[in-house]
């Protein structure tokens, strides 16, 4: 019997659920990426094209790059599927997986889903073209909030949810 890893989805949210704008995450939060870090390392991270070609430096190290892509591109340091189904079915059962955007992959994994690992920010950006999906049916598990300080310029929640 397939038995599916474990999947959550991690982002940096708004309150209106935006997550980017032109192809750019919204927010600069270091205490947020510091946990992205933390919670992906050493684990699988899938994500689509254009989120795999905003990265800096391409493939994040210590972590399996798996890539969405229908044309069958190829990406240093990635594997690469056609699809969600596709993705999940290379991962083993203990394997933790994370998905990290775009909102089009957000989307199409909300379904298998188990978790969420949302960063919260006390915001409404002016400008945004990319929404995480809507998640308000889910059950919050764990809550940690944080202040403004000198490198994060609004309040922000570290936020887990479950499927109820």
């Amino acid at each position: 019997m397939y038995m599916q890893p474990k999947i959550s989805m991690i982002a940096a949210v708004a309150r209106n659920r935006a997550i980017g704008f032109n192809n750019k995450l919204l927010y600069w939060l270091p205490e947020d990426l510091k946990r992205f870090k933390a919670l992906t390392t050493g684990n699988t991270i899938v994500m689509g094209r254009k989120t795999f070609e905003s990265l800096p430096k391409g493939a994040l190290p210590n972590r399996r790059n798996v890539v969405l892509s229908r044309n069958g591109a190829e990406f240093p340091g990635a594997e690469t599927f056609p699809s969600i189904e596709a993705a999940l079915a290379s991962c083993r059962a203990d394997e933790q997986v994370y998905i990290i955007g775009g909102a089009s992959i957000y989307e199409q994994a909300m379904p298998f889903a188990d978790r969420l690992c949302l960063t919260e920010i006390d915001d409404i950006p002016a400008d945004a073209d990319a929404f995480f999906p809507d998640y308000s049916d889910w059950q919050k598990v764990s809550e940690e909030c944080h202040e403004p300080d000198e490198r994060h310029q609004f309040r922000y929640c570290f936020v887990d949810y479950i499927r109820p």
